[in-house]
């Protein structure tokens, strides 16, 4: 049967693309940033997945405000990097594995949560950066990330949002739906977004350094705790675009611990931050 062996969690700020993209990743002031995720580029290259379930949320490319899905699964064989308003970037495109997110599309929803099914969608920075962060420079032509890549899409930008125990039932329903597939593959569950950041009004770029390291602190030990967490606590204390992490907890609630007497995970990798833009990064890589 197919099996979740790890979740990774990161942010997933356009900047960072943009760094990559056009060669600037030794700079000062970006060399800290991209010096805590060469440990993960080696673990990738140790951990290699079959498929990468990959949890983010849409920034108005694939979907407008016209319709805006809660969550939305992607069932494609193929997405193309998005036009972001300056050129999609020089990325290559994104592989699916249409099997399994048909799969875990019938089982999920199923288990009474209601997803939009997109056969053809454009995957814009949320998705491809922490590609690019945890697998390194690919050559949009002749390169390729290491192996298909499930988008599923949370609508974390127009309110209502799910709240975090809705994100964080939704995951124990992704693993029911991964470990009955009967196909013996090895996936990751990526939550991305975050941290705390706020890109507009009086509080624009805020950063709260202490917040945010509890929040870490809390998913690894503590993930039923967080769920209770108030929007207003995010917001409050992680500023408008802090909401985002609600999308971690859909890849904590998917770890083996949750609703199984197994070990607590294992925490391979921690790394935190500031700042990168105008917003916090924080990154953790979790075992079974």
């Amino acid at each position: 049967m197919a099996r979740i062996t790890a979740s990774v969690y990161t942010s997933h700020v356009p900047a960072i693309g943009a760094a990559m993209d056009l060669g600037k990743t030794q700079e000062p002031y970006w060399q800290p940033l991209f010096q805590g995720y060469e440990f993960s580029r080696q673990w990738m290259k140790d951990n290699r997945p079959d498929v990468i379930f990959l949890v983010y949320n849409d920034h108005a490319t694939a979907f407008s405000l016209d319709c805006i899905p809660t969550f939305a699964i992607g069932t494609a064989a193929q997405y193309q990097p998005a036009d972001e308003g300056w050129g999609p970037r020089p990325v290559p495109p994104v592989v699916g594995h249409p099997e399994l997110a048909s799969h875990i599309a019938q089982s999920v929803i199923q288990q009474d949560f209601d997803l939009t099914i997109v056969n053809k969608m454009d995957v814009d920075h949320g998705l491809t950066v922490p590609l690019s962060l945890m697998c390194g420079e690919q050559d949009p032509k002749t390169g390729a990330w290491p192996c298909p890549v499930i988008p599923f899409a949370v609508n974390v930008v127009q309110y209502p949002v799910p709240s975090g125990q809705r994100c964080f039932n939704l995951g124990r329903a992704i693993r029911k739906a991964v470990e009955s597939y009967d196909e013996d593959l090895n996936v990751h569950i990526w939550g991305t977004g975050g941290m705390s950041h706020q890109l507009q009004g009086a509080r624009a770029g805020l950063i709260n350094q202490e917040w945010d390291n509890r929040f870490l602190d809390r998913l690894i030990d503590n993930p039923h705790g967080l769920t209770q967490m108030p929007h207003i606590d995010y917001v409050r204390e992680a500023g408008s675009e802090g909401i985002e992490l609600v999308m971690w907890l859909i890849a904590r609630g998917a770890m083996a611990d949750i609703d199984s007497p197994a070990k607590p995970p294992r925490v391979a990798h921690r790394f935190y931050h500031v700042p990168a833009s105008n917003t916090a990064v924080g990154h953790l890589i979790l075992e079974n």
